[in-house]
């Protein structure tokens, strides 16, 4: 959440090149009128595919299924489809077979692990929805959601996806940035990267993130929300241990840039942190970027954006196998890659989205393509590529909804290096104790102040 910017020598014009010359039209009132009727409250096509591998959305779930019994947020979440089994298994050795079906990012994973990587397939489901609320605020976005010009922010959009009818590329990014959260989430979470030698370097935070375009209780503001408020504070490695951080958020990354702060415990001061952004190493070992926070965070500016369109994939779904707390961290990372036993794949469409770094940027990545599930709006894979073009890492979220929040989540997120074979897994929490928690209110602005972050670090 820290940014810095990486951007030099460059001036506005730089950042600015590659915008449209004409205002992006907002959404009809024949497509808005076809929300929840002929697409789903979302957006998405209700229909499923012609072989049936898709599922139709049916949205029959808010909230806990039926005939599972939930402890209530904070506790590990039971799988609605424990019983099934897989339909079928991708190896390397079948790979030709559903290439068409998988992206750049995970071919390579077959051709590098070729005796371990694996895919279970198994079906398809779209049985779960947000709630009417939610459902309503996509319906206002379509009517009222709009670009700034210089389309580094958006203004009147609230509860999830700015564009449930994205026409460009950076309409979908925005949708990207957008996507329904949570608006409160306090709790812990690991964080993993395993060499190719075993070795595993460990990193852990604490979590508090209050999110106010998601709140029923805040009201629909018609210019740039105030997007996320968070303390971070690191619980390992023991040297970084009591170290916190605030950050201040809004969508308009063009007029309200982030504020971030540090408490440093040796000193037992706030000072105001450089802003942090772009390829700015994060995790241990400075392993992914800023801006590739859950496949991507930030400000669009850096890249230029196409839609290419949609997609059937095989992406991570319904992924409640993962948090299991009965999978231990040792049985649950692999050497290369998370025990393929513990990952579920389904077949979905998604929006194919690909990135372009500008001219005179620099970034470690020089062109991405992230896949975006077309149910939510989550990103859950991309492939990220070198300046060369060379495809250098792969990344993924595994999703499942949650029964409390009654919304889909991101939950562990992998980044794999192709070039060195490390890999990092986040957001772990199988073995802690103070589980994360979602949508428990009782958190404001005014909560996330320099004073607040002095309190919390004496």
């Amino acid at each position: 959440m820290d940014r810095r910017t990486f951007v030099k020598g460059v001036g506005a014009a730089a950042l600015m090149a590659g915008l449209p010359k004409f205002a992006l039209a907002k959404a009809s009132a024949d497509e808005i009128g076809k929300l929840g009727s002929t697409l789903t409250p979302m957006g998405a096509v209700k229909e499923g595919n012609a072989d049936g591998s898709i599922a139709p959305w049916s949205g029959k779930w808010l909230g806990t299924p039926p005939g599972i019994s939930f402890a209530g947020t904070g506790t590990p979440l039971p799988d609605p489809y424990a019983s099934e089994k897989p339909i079928f298994t991708i190896t390397a050795q079948s790979l030709a077979q559903y290439a068409d079906k998988l992206s750049a990012g995970q071919q390579a994973m077959f051709k590098r692990y070729p005796d371990t990587f694996k895919m279970h397939v198994y079906p398809c489901h779209r049985d779960f929805r947000y709630s009417d609320w939610t459902h309503e605020q996509i319906r206002q976005n379509a009517e009222l959601a709009a670009l700034t010009a210089s389309q580094e922010g958006i203004t009147n959009v609230k509860g999830g996806a700015a564009f449930p009818f994205p026409k460009s590329g950076i309409e979908q990014i925005w949708n990207v940035i957008t996507a329904t959260k949570a608006f409160t989430e306090t709790g812990d979470y690991d964080e993993a990267v395993v060499y190719p030698d075993g070795n595993i370097a460990w990193g852990g935070q604490k979590w508090d993130i209050y999110a106010p375009p998601y709140d029923p209780n805040t009201p629909r503001e018609a210019g740039s929300p105030q997007s996320s408020f968070v303390f971070r504070e690191t619980t390992k490695p023991e040297r970084e241990r009591g170290s916190i951080a605030l950050v201040q958020e809004t969508w308009a990354f063009d007029s309200n840039p982030t504020m971030a702060y540090q408490y440093v415990p040796g000193t037992r001061r706030v000072k105001q942190a450089p802003e942090v952004a772009g390829d700015y190493p994060l995790g241990p070992g400075g392993f992914h970027t800023v801006d590739d926070t859950r496949l991507w965070a930030q400000s669009p500016k850096r890249y230029t954006w196409e839609l290419v369109g949609k997609k059937e994939i095989f992406v991570p779904y319904n992924n409640y196998k993962v948090e299991d707390p009965a999978a231990s961290y040792k049985t649950l990372l692999g050497k290369s890659h998370l025990n393929p036993d513990f990952m579920r794949w389904e077949l979905h469409r998604v929006w194919v989205l690909k990135a372009k770094l500008k001219d005179g940027i620099r970034h470690i990545y020089g062109a991405r393509t992230i896949y975006a599930d077309e149910d939510t709006h989550l990103p859950l894979l991309a492939d990220m590529y070198d300046a060369r073009g060379e495809l250098y890492r792969f990344a993924l979220n595994t999703v499942s909804y949650d029964y409390a929040a009654q919304i889909f989540m991101t939950r562990v997120c992998c980044y794999h290096d192709l070039v060195s074979g490390a890999y990092m897994a986040d957001r772990l929490t199988n073995e802690l104790k103070n589980k994360p928690k979602f949508n428990v209110g009782g958190r404001k602005p005014g909560d996330y102040t320099p004073a607040e972050l002095k309190r919390r670090g004496v």
